[in-house]
């Protein structure tokens, strides 16, 4: 398997070219080179690069295992034990510690950042046989009768190159590659969130062990994420409503993020004695989903697929699994085309399996009666126990931590019932929160 010349007309083979080296791409890159396939991997920026998405789970740490890149990551990574819930309302903090899930043996995951965690999984596609390259983006597919597709790109001098391949892997995550052109990508109509986000250095954290805990403070319009990363460095973002974004009004993105964090003091005061020492940045239209993650020649993997909201740390391990169910999906298509249609079915399940399980927390996580229940949980039925499980990420395995979720899930229910007036107000303002808003200066500097 051969780059193609710049400006070549003839279209080098490949098994399968793969759009995108975050983790999605370089996971499915990497299992699918070691199974013997010819595989294409195509990045269009230049790795290291900077990412948001630096809170990984308990859960992604064996997979790192099975990889062969346990160490690699373990000595990039800031150890994360637990995650802590901070609520003015209440006026303290909860902990949860993975260690008290259902499986005890996933008891912590990393901080890192996607930088050098990427540049890592990047590099391994590339060990494992992957043809990888940076600096070349796609730029169109067609999709062939009888199966493959030609894909056409641009590399980094400009210059057009061109492959055939059996098979294509949208790993493009939030560029949503393949479902932009096919029109399928449609605004999540029960969830709809913006953030900003920016590095701080001498954040005052936790102590110990405790230093490497996420934290995640509510505040009037949203919630706030602290990830503690290596070097004395944290990542600060703010997850808000676009309304909310809205009245930036000629404030900067920097004036709006600092604004925003006086009005929660329990943030504020970790920052007193902190250094910004990047641009603050700003992302819209968080939550997404598309109409299919599949085709006959095709697959979307993590992000390009569906977001919903990165409160739960889910993206990187959602994206990985992903991945690894997709490559044996392709692997299945490929070698055995008779079992296509039962591969394709399972993926389509897993897919969605993940974010609908993170989704019913997630679009109820600021609601004022769950906050109740996280920042008061009982282990009755083992309940703490099977949602520790579910923030752990253990949700795709063996783990029988689904009758304790639906007890979870009724206790949630019955209390709503016995506080109508409280539960109809937070359904009111969670229709505000979530209408759509189009202002597409609210995320300029």
């Amino acid at each position: 398997m051969n780059t193609p010349a710049p400006g070549s007309v003839s279209a080098p083979s490949c098994d399968v070219l793969v759009i995108g080296g975050g983790p999605a791409g370089s996971t499915v890159a990497s299992l699918l080179a070691e199974k013997g396939h010819q595989v294409v991997l195509l990045e269009k920026a230049h790795h290291p690069r900077f990412h948001i998405g630096e809170s990984l789970l308990p859960a992604n740490l064996p997979l790192f295992e099975q990889m062969g890149i346990a160490d690699e990551i373990k000595a990039i990574g800031m150890h994360k034990p637990g995650a802590e819930f901070v609520s003015m309302e209440h006026g303290r903090a909860q902990t949860f510690y993975f260690a008290d899930a259902w499986d005890k043996s996933m008891p912590a995951a990393y901080q890192v950042r996607r930088a050098d965690f990427d540049h890592i999984l990047f590099r391994h596609a590339r060990n494992k046989g992957a043809l990888a390259l940076e600096g070349v983006k796609v730029t169109g597919v067609e999709f062939l009768d009888g199966g493959g597709a030609h894909v056409s790109a641009m590399d980094a001098d400009d210059q057009a190159v061109r492959w055939h391949a059996r098979f294509v892997v949208d790993a493009s995550g939030r560029d949503t590659f393949l479902a932009n052109r096919f029109r399928i990508k449609h605004r999540n109509p029960r969830h709809n969130s913006s953030a900003l986000y920016a590095h701080f250095h001498g954040a005052s954290r936790g102590e110990g062990e405790e230093e490497g805990n996420i934290r995640i403070f509510w505040f009037a319009h949203g919630w706030f994420w602290f990830i503690p990363l290596t070097n004395g460095t944290t990542s600060i973002g703010m997850v808000t409503w676009p309304y909310h974004m809205k009245s930036k009004g000629a404030r900067s993105l920097q004036e709006f993020l600092m604004d925003n964090i006086a009005t929660c003091p329990p943030l504020a005061e970790r920052l007193s004695m902190a250094t910004q020492v990047s641009p603050v940045e700003a992302t819209g239209n968080f939550s997404y989903v598309s109409e299919r993650n599949h085709g006959e020649s095709y697959l979307m993997l993590g992000d390009a697929y569906a977001f919903i909201d990165p409160v739960f740390s889910s993206g990187v391990w959602l994206a990985m699994h992903s991945a690894v169910v997709g490559a044996d999906t392709i692997d299945t298509c490929l070698r055995q085309p008779q079992r296509a249609a039962a591969a394709f079915k399972h993926f389509d399940r897993v897919m969605r399996h993940g974010p609908k399980e993170f989704s019913w927390f997630i679009y109820r996580v600021t609601n004022p009666i769950m906050r109740d229940f996280l920042m008061g949980p009982k282990n009755v039925f083992r309940v703490k126990e099977a949602i520790l499980s579910v923030l752990a990420g253990d949700v795709f395995g063996k783990t029988p931590i689904w009758r304790s979720i639906l007890v979870f899930k009724a206790m949630y229910y019955i209390a709503n019932i016995t506080q109508p007036r409280r539960a109809f107000k937070a359904w009111q303002r969670r229709r505000f929160n979530i209408r759509k808003v189009d202002d597409p200066a609210m995320y300029n500097a």
